[in-house]
């Protein structure tokens, strides 16, 4: 069965593009043209992943996102005609998996919805009978393969690149990690400098998961050289 994906754009010309390009990639689309009509469809089919426009009438992509994020962590993929970096950063602290800004190329869209959807099914693919592999820390658990993290008694269900990038640093408690090794690790393409991308990651995961995301407990920044996951806890 093809993986299906949600577009969600009051661009009616660039939907019927975009469910072109996916298509030859063996991916289907469905097609909602305002956040309240993708909010229905999400509610009512599954999806491997959301392309979600920013600027949209009614309520726009940010508010979408939000109520989003409160049922379901399918990747979104975040589109956009604005290129500052606070529009960026506020999609990502809202649970964005990844951003385009338009104009883009339709051979990158291709690459970055293959790439999100390979990296979403991965994590869901565990089976039953599998054994819970789980790292342990004070007040704070990680199961690798539910993808499930509990944080000072709560259960949080992270979208997958958060989670991915608390499991790498995890995964090296007590190693400096640059911004570029850890971006190359999780996003799985060369490091492009962006650090507002990434920044916008460790920023969400911390108020999530730290007591005091201003005195971070778990993810500790080393200036000048990247993160560092704590090797006390």
């Amino acid at each position: 069965m093809p993986n299906r994906i949600l577009i969600i754009d009051d661009d009616r010309e660039l939907c019927t593009l975009l469910k072109k390009c996916v298509s030859k990639e063996t991916i289907d689309a469905d097609i909602c043209h305002s956040g309240i009509e993708g909010l229905d469809a999400l509610s009512n089919s599954n999806y491997q992943l959301v392309v979600l426009d920013v600027m949209m009438p009614g309520i726009d992509g940010f508010d979408t996102l939000e109520k989003i994020r409160q049922t379901s962590r399918v990747p979104v993929m975040m589109l956009t005609s604005k290129t500052e970096n606070s529009d960026k950063v506020r999609g990502l602290r809202s649970g964005a998996d990844d951003y385009l800004t338009k104009p883009f190329e339709v051979e990158e869209f291709n690459a970055r919805v293959v790439s999100l959807i390979r990296r979403y099914t991965t994590l869901n693919s565990v089976k039953v009978e599998d054994k819970i592999k789980v790292l342990s820390f004070q007040g704070l658990s990680i199961e690798l393969d539910t993808c499930i993290v509990i944080a000072n008694g709560q259960q949080l269900q992270l979208p997958a690149k958060e989670f991915d990038v608390l499991r790498y640093l995890a995964e090296n408690q007590g190693k400096v990690l640059t911004k570029q090794q850890i971006y190359e690790k999780v996003w799985q393409e060369q490091y492009a400098y962006d650090d507002a991308n990434l920044m916008g990651y460790i920023s969400r995961l911390r108020k999530k998961i730290e007591s005091d995301p201003n005195n971070p407990t778990y993810i500790q920044t080393v200036k000048g050289m990247g993160y560092r996951f704590n090797r006390e806890v």
